[in-house]
Formats: C-alpha cells, structure tokens, sequence
C-alpha cells in the first residue's frame, strides 16, 4: 500500500463515526481529506452527495497520484464521480483541463443536502469557491437551532447558505447581503430548493455602506468631494441575529476589509445592527489570527461601543476539518449582547 493510499484511508477511517452522525443528520456532504493536517499539504477531498471535488492548492498532483486517489475512492466509495480542480496557480483559480466527459460533470449542477437542507452544487462554474463552504457547517447547525422566530441578518452571504438555514428554521425575517450578483443568484436558486415558511431577502450591495445604514450611521453619497458609487438604501434597524463571515482581505471605495488588522471596522456597525439582548456570530478565518486576541479585540470594541458582550461561545468547525492543536483556521464565536 503506498503512502497516499494509506493516507486517504486513515483518514476516511478516523471519520467514521462522524460520517455516521452526519448522515442521521441527513447531510450528505463532508471533507474525506485535509491535507494540510493529514500529510499532504494543499490537497483536499470533499464529498458532495453523489461527487467527490478534489482540489490541490500547493501543487498540481501527478498522474499517478491522481490515478491512485481515483482508484482508492473507486473501490472505498463507488458510484461517485470524480473532478479534480488544481488550484495551484495564482489566485487558486482552477487552470487544469477536463476530459469532455469530466468538463461534463463538472458544469453539471447538482442538488446536495446538509442538516435536511438543500443546496445547489456545481464542481466548476464562474467562480473558484464551492458554493456551499463545508467548515461552516457548524456554524449553520447553530443558526438552525438559534433561529426560530428572529430576525437575521447574513452579512457576505456568499450564497446564502446561512440565510437558508435560517429560514428552514422559521426565522420571522432573513436578510442576505453581499456584492456579488452571481452568488446571490445561486442563493435565491437554494430558497426554491427547500419548503421555507420564510422567503429569504437579497440584496446586492457592498456590506459596508449596507451595514452602516442598519446600524443608523448612514452613508455618505460623496467623499471628499467625490461621489461614491451606487448603493441600495436601507432603513436603520436592528436584527436579533446577525452573521457576520468577512473574507480575509477585500477593498472597494467604501472600505478596506482586513481580518488580520482591523476587524473592529466592520464589527463595531455589526453589532449597533444587532439588538439588545440579541446575538452576533462572528467568524475569522486567517490562521495567523490567534483566537484569544482576537476576542479580546472584539470585547474591547465592544465595551468601547457602550454595548458589552454578556457571554461567549466557539463554535467548533466539525472534525472533518481536524485541528491536532485545537487551534483552528477558522475561528467562529457567539456573542450574546
């Protein structure tokens, strides 16, 4: 038995009674493989329902390693198709060609399911992302159970998957924003896939200027004499829940968004948006940023704002993602206010 067969089979084995959990929970989609913690840095292995998305990050997997993972999955998993995305070169865009029949399934959407929801999924489409990211699992677990009759507020909601969740679970209100028309296409596709007793709202716009008129700071329509782009107006008003899931770095002319230097920029009107007594789930996923700190940049900004945090709460990304230092990546906390 080689070295990555060997590999991907103590790691499919360590997930077993995970795997077991998370099909009672009828969720069918979960990471076979981390590499960067499992032995082979870059690569990973997802299921989602009846495919297996493979991707390398650090460099573009041999033909022989890709023959070996395909027959390892063949015989451990059968039935399921196999797309390998290398997303080695810059900017981790995909930049390896496909059989016609493997360029085939992967542009064929599918519809995948996790904790009874279902999800749109395409292996390669516009974007480089899957649609629905797998390590927030347990933070959408938690919206599920948290969401029952509030209003929610899903700040880069990406595809809304969050915002589906809370709606499945009888949220009164759900509001999706995020810039990228695209991605909410795909999230209002997610809401007709589901029986919902809350239609999830969308809106197109930069979280910043978004954000600030929620939370009752306003936006203004020129800068230092320069008028700033478009932007939806929104009427200030306060969520009882709000899921705030920045990307690591992005700039636009409303703000620069930096989860390494200054998340208080966009916490400080995420949490005026957020109600008395209400909840704000905050999520980092830059690895370098250390846990402690970060909460403790994120206590001081509160208290600074007049709006102290009453409790605190991880949630812990699931144990497909595992993290031998119980430090990892992505770091998500509940705050009661």
């Amino acid at each position: 038995m080689s070295s990555l067969t060997l590999l991907l089979q103590q790691a499919q084995t360590a997930r077993s009674e995970l795997i077991a959990r998370l099909t009672s929970e009828q969720t069918h989609c979960y990471r076979l493989f981390h590499g960067s913690v499992e032995g082979v840095p870059g690569l990973t292995v997802d299921r989602y329902g009846e495919q297996l998305l493979v991707q390398s990050f650090h460099a573009a997997l041999s033909t022989e390693e890709l023959s070996e993972l395909r027959a390892y999955y063949q015989q451990s998993l059968p039935g399921l198709t196999l797309v390998y995305n290398d997303r080695s070169a810059g900017h981790s865009r995909v930049s390896n060609s496909l059989s016609l029949t493997e360029q085939a399934a992967a542009e064929t959407e599918h519809i995948v399911q996790e904790l009874g929801i279902n999800y749109l999924y395409r292996a390669r489409h516009t974007g480089q992302d899957p649609w629905l990211f797998l390590d927030l699992r347990a933070a959408r677990r938690r919206v599920l159970q948290l969401a029952a009759g509030k209003t929610v507020l899903n700040l880069f909601a990406y595809t809304c998957g969050v915002g589906i969740a809370a709606a499945k679970a009888g949220a009164q209100l759900v509001l999706n924003i995020d810039f990228a028309e695209s991605s909410l296409r795909v999230g209002r596709a997610n809401a007709k896939q589901n029986l919902l007793p809350t239609r999830p709202r969308c809106v197109q716009s930069d979280v910043f200027p978004a954000l600030r008129q929620l939370a009752g700071l306003g936006q203004a329509t020129r800068v230092r004499g320069k008028p700033m782009p478009p932007f939806p107006k929104l009427e200030a008003r306060q969520f009882d829940l709000v899921f705030l899931d920045p990307p690591a770095y992005a700039k636009s002319p409303f703000g620069v968004v930096d989860l390494v230097n200054d998340y208080q920029a966009l916490f400080k009107p995420a949490l005026l948006a957020t109600a008395p007594g209400g909840q704000l789930i905050c999520c980092n996923n830059v690895a370098e940023v250390a846990a402690d700190s970060w909460l403790e940049s994120l206590q001081r900004s509160a208290s600074k704002a007049g709006r102290p945090i009453q409790s605190v709460e991880w949630i812990t990304p699931d144990a497909d993602f595992p993290s031998p230092d119980g430090k990892p990546p992505l770091k998500i906390v509940l705050l009661q206010l």
